[in-house]
């Protein structure tokens, strides 16, 4: 192997080859949408396994081609990961207790803060969480109320009425 660019490409193309695999393992039945649940996964597979032997390639044959210098920090910023990390968490624990909206809502919140002190902005104090409180709440509740109402697809909600 040539390069770390090679490795990455390899990679690539082998967690295609396992997705391949894998939907190829499940049942082709045809669906409500007239797919069967191995599509989406056979289209992502052949996609990563394209993607890899194109990187493969590259690498092979000199190298990610004008590649800029990296951006950002030496280090990873380990506060920031562990609020998006709390974030995630926070989300899964509590979906099934406050329900998705709110649930998303502190997920968005969490991930935000990381995020900033990731790159050294002011968290920006109650205003600033309650600003991006409003954020995530007017993010979480389309997508809420387009799952349940509109597709009758059933999300973890406060009440049972269907809209929070």
């Amino acid at each position: 192997m040539k390069s770390p660019q090679t490795w990455i490409g390899a990679g690539t193309l082998a967690i295609g080859v396992v997705f391949v695999g894998g939907a190829l393992q499940l049942t082709s039945d045809a669906g409500y949408a007239g797919v069967g649940p191995n599509f989406l996964p056979l289209v992502v597979g052949i996609m990563l396994t394209l993607c890899g032997g194109w990187l493969v390639w590259e690498a092979r044959t000199g190298g990610f081609r004008s590649m800029e210098e990296p951006s950002g920090a030496d280090r990873g910023d380990w506060r920031g990961f562990a609020w998006v990390s709390v974030g995630i968490l926070s989300n899964a624990a509590l979906i099934t207790t406050i329900g998705f909206i709110l649930s998303c809502t502190l997920c968005f919140v969490l991930a935000v803060r990381g995020l900033k002190l990731s790159q050294d902005h002011p968290a920006g104090g109650i205003a600033g969480i309650a600003a991006d409180a409003a954020i995530g709440f007017a993010i979480a509740a389309p997508v809420y109320w387009m799952f349940t109402q509109l597709l009758a697809i059933g999300l973890p909600g406060l009440t049972s009425t269907g809209w929070l």
